[in-house]
């Protein structure tokens, strides 16, 4: 599976963006889905997942309430609805698929494919 990412860009503090991931090489269907970051200076860290199967979703709690993971498998993309965006929100955002277990969502070594990531800066 290749994934690409898109949609970032230059936002001020309390603006929206939707990021994309397309996939292609083969469907994402059986796939759960999810959406990582990682800032300047720090580690990746989980934002949002969205298992295949039955669609639940999962956010870490930094974004809750906030963002939405949507997959439309349809068209073989998943997007991240991001709105209210502060700046601590400022990173690179990757895309990633994968067959993790419901305990090791969260986590970006249990996903085997990854976009090559989109930047969000969010000023303030």
């Amino acid at each position: 599976v290749q994934l690409q990412a898109s949609g970032g860009g230059l936002v001020q503090a309390g603006d929206s963006l939707r990021l994309s991931c397309a996939a292609s090489g083969r469907t994402i269907t059986g796939y759960t889905m999810g959406w990582f970051r990682q800032a300047p200076g720090k580690e990746r860290e989980f934002v949002a997942t969205v298992r295949w199967s039955i669609g639940s979703t999962y956010y870490a709690d930094s974004v809750k309430g906030r963002f939405t993971i949507s997959r439309v498998n349809a068209k073989n993309t998943v997007y991240l609805q991001m709105n209210s965006l502060k700046p601590e929100d400022t990173a690179v955002y990757y895309c990633a698929a994968g067959t993790p277990i419901l305990s090791a969502l969260t986590e970006g070594s249990m996903y085997n494919y990854w976009g090559q990531g989109t930047l969000v800066t969010v000023s303030s």
